[in-house]
C-alpha cells in the first residue's frame, strides 16, 4: 500500500537553518559560540505569549517566558516562578510562593534598561490580561467559568500570588503551565502594545535578540537566568538559540543529513524507509550517525460518529451495534504498521492516550480486532447492508487512513464510500453537524484526561463535541471528577468514564500518538516529553 505522506507530530516541525545574513551562517558553532539551530516549517505568528496557540509559537515561548509551574519530562508540575503552592481545603485557594531571584529580561521598557524582579502583581496583570477581551488572546478559555468571577487573581504581598476558583478543578495545576499563563512585565505592554509580539520581554532561559519574519528568529543567553543544574550551574548551557523558516520538508531532512541543524521532530514521507524500520526503531546503519529519542505524544487520533438525529433512516450511525462493529471490524496495529512504519500505539484502552499518569491499559479494555465479533454485532444491529448512506469524511492527509480502514470494513459487509474535504471545511461541516462519520484528532492542551473527556460532555457545545455527545452517566462521572482532589479516586473515575465511552462508542479511536526526536551525535541533554514542548536549558553542544 503507498504511504501515507505524513508528519509524525500533527503540529510541528523544525530545525533547518540557512542564513544568508552575513551574522547568521550556516556554520552556526564555530570559536566559543555554541548556537542551537532548528527550523520551523510554519511560520511563528507573534513572540507574546498571549498568542501562543500554536505549536510554533509554544517552542519559541518556552524558551523566552516563565509561568509559575512548569512541566517535567514525565509531565509531573514543578516549581518555576513560585517556589512552593499551597490547595486550599475545599480545593477553591491556590496560593502560590514566589521565588525571590526571578529577573525579567534587560530591556528598554525598564528604567535603565536593566530588568527588574518579578513580584506578585505581575502575575496578577499577566494572567489578567489573559481573559481581558481587549486582549484577544486565544488563550481566554482556560479560565472560563472557572475562576471566580469578583477577584480570581490576587496579590497578598510582593511573593504571595493567590488565585481562586469557583468550584474545585484539579487540572488547573496543569492549566497554569501553558504558555499562556506566562509571566510578563506590564512596563513592555505600555511601551510596546500590540508590537509586544515582536519585543517580548519574558524571565526565560533565552532573551530575544533579532527577528527576520519568515527568515530568521534568533535568541541569545539569559545571564541573568534563575535556575541551575543539579550540580548548581547555571542554567542555560547554550549561547543561543537560531531558528529558520523553510517550509520544505525535503530540504530540511538533507541539511541534517548534512549536519546543517542540530535536530529535526518530522521527516518527509519519501526518507521514511531509509530512517525507520517496520517497528518505527531507527535503522541500524544510522544509530551511529543520529540520536533517536521516542515518547508518548498526547495525541489520539480518531473517527466520530454524530449521535443526534430523528431516526436510524435519517442517520444510521444512531444505532450503537452499528458503531461498535466498525470498532471491531478492523486491525489498528496493521494500520500503523503499513501506514506509519509502527510510530505510535494501537488505540485499544480507550479514548485516552498512553503517556497520561491516568491510563492504565489493564483496568480499562477498548476495542480490538475481531472480525466474528464484528460480523456478530452488525447482524444484531439489523442494519441494511445494502444501505448506500455510508460515508466516511476526511481530509487528503489521512486519505490511506480512510481507504486502510473502509477496505478492512468490507470482510464484515460493510461498504463505505470515503469522501475527501479540505480541512477548514471538514471542521466546519462538524462543528454544525452536516457529516455523520467523520476523522479528527484532539491533542491535549494539559497533561489531564480531562482535557480528553471534556470533548464527550453534553454540555459542551461543538467543538469540542463534534459527535454531539449526551450520556447522563458519563455527564454524572465527568462532574464528580472535577470535584475530586485526591488523584487515585480521580483517576478510577476517569476509568470508570472511558468505560462508558467504550461501550457508547460515540468515536473510533486509532492511535496514540508518539513523539520522535532526532539530533546530531554532539548534542547532549535533549529530551522529549508528551505535549512536545521543546525545553532547550539544560541541552549542551560538545
Amino acid at each position: 500500500m503507498k504511504k501515507l505522506l505524513f508528519y509524525f507530530l500533527l503540529p510541528i516541525s523544525c530545525c533547518l537553518l540557512l542564513f544568508s545574513c552575513n551574522s547568521c551562517n550556516n556554520n552556526a558553532n564555530t570559536g566559543n559560540k555554541k548556537f542551537f539551530r532548528y527550523n520551523q516549517s510554519s511560520n511563528i505568528a507573534s513572540l507574546d505569549p498571549a498568542f501562543a496557540k500554536d505549536q510554533s509559537t509554544i517552542w519559541s515561548c518556552n524558551q523566552l517566558y516563565n509561568s509559575l509551574v512548569q512541566l517535567d519530562d514525565n509531565l509531573n508540575t514543578k516549581p518555576s516562578i513560585a517556589k512552593s503552592w499551597e490547595i486550599s481545603e475545599d480545593g477553591k485557594t491556590y496560593t502560590f510562593h514566589l521565588r525571590n531571584d526571578v529577573r525579567f529580561h534587560d530591556n528598554e521598557c525598564f528604567e535603565g534598561s536593566k530588568g527588574r524582579l518579578v513580584n506578585a502583581s505581575d502575575v496578577v496583570f499577566s494572567l489578567k490580561r489573559i481573559i481581558d477581551k481587549k486582549t484577544a488572546s486565544p488563550g481566554a478559555w482556560i479560565f472560563n467559568n472557572s475562576v471566580d468571577s469578583i477577584e480570581p487573581f490576587k496579590a497578598i504581598d510582593d511573593s504571595t500570588f493567590q488565585l481562586k476558583l469557583l468550584r474545585p478543578f484539579r487540572p488547573m495545576l496543569g492549566i497554569l503551565t501553558m504558555q499562556y499563563c506566562s509571566v510578563i512585565p506590564e512596563e513592555a505592554i505600555k511601551k510596546y502594545g500590540a508590537n509586544f509580539r515582536a519585543h517580548p520581554v519574558g524571565t526565560g532561559p533565552f532573551m530575544f535578540k533579532n527577528w527576520k519574519e519568515g527568515t530568521a528568529l534568533i535568541l541569545v543567553k539569559n545571564e541573568n537566568y534563575f535556575e541551575k543544574d543539579e550540580k548548581g550551574n547555571p542554567l542555560p548551557y547554550l549561547d543561543g538559540i537560531k531558528i529558520s523558516f523553510i517550509d520544505n520538508k525535503k530540504t530540511e531532512y538533507l541539511s541534517f543529513k548534512q549536519k546543517e541543524l542540530d535536530f529535526i521532530n518530522s521527516i518527509d514521507a519519501s526518507y521514511i524507509d531509509e530512517v525507520l524500520d517496520e517497528d518505527g526503531n531507527m535503522k541500524a546503519e544510522l544509530k551511529d550517525k543520529f540520536n533517536l529519542l521516542k515518547t508518548p505524544y498526547l495525541n489520539t487520533e480518531y473517527l466520530g460518529f454524530l449521535t443526534t438525529g430523528k431516526n436510524e433512516s435519517e442517520n444510521p450511525y444512531l444505532n450503537k451495534k452499528l458503531r461498535q462493529a466498525i470498532n471491531y471490524g478492523f486491525d489498528r496495529r496493521e494500520m500503523l504498521k503499513y501506514l506509519r512504519n509502527g510510530v505510535g500505539k494501537a488505540a485499544e484502552s480507550g479514548f485516552t492516550p498512553f503517556g497520561l499518569p491516568s491510563f492504565d491499559a489493564e483496568k480499562v479494555k477498548g476495542y480490538t480486532y475481531d472480525l466474528e465479533k464484528a460480523k456478530q454485532l452488525l447482524k444484531e444491529s439489523n442494519f441494511d447492508k445494502a444501505n448506500k448512506k455510508l460515508v466516511l469524511y476526511t481530509n487528503e492527509t489521512y486519505k490511506e487512513y480512510a481507504l486502510f480502514i473502509t477496505k478492512q470494513l468490507e470482510k464484515i459487509g460493510l461498504n463505505m464510500r470515503v469522501e475527501i474535504s479540505q480541512p477548514s471545511i471538514l471542521r466546519e461541516w462538524m462543528s454544525q453537524g452536516k457529516v455523520q462519520f467523520f476523522r479528527g484528532s484532539w491533542l491535549a492542551d494539559y497533561p489531564d484526561a480531562e482535557n480528553y473527556f471534556a470533548v464527550f460532555y453534553s454540555k459542551n457545545g461543538s467543538p469540542p463535541n463534534y459527535t454531539r455527545f449526551n450520556n447522563k452517566q458519563f455527564d454524572a462521572l465527568y462532574e464528580k471528577a472535577l470535584m475530586e482532589n485526591d488523584d487515585s479516586k480521580r483517576f478510577e473515575l476517569y476509568h470508570g468514564i472511558e468505560k462508558v465511552i467504550i461501550d457508547e462508542a460515540p468515536v473510533v479511536p486509532l492511535y496514540y500518538d508518539e513523539v520522535l526526536r532526532f539530533s546530531q551525535k554532539n548534542i547532549e541533554g535533549l529530551t522529549a516529553n508528551g505535549l512536545n514542548l521543546l525545553n532547550l536549558k539544560s541541552v549542551k553542544i560538545k
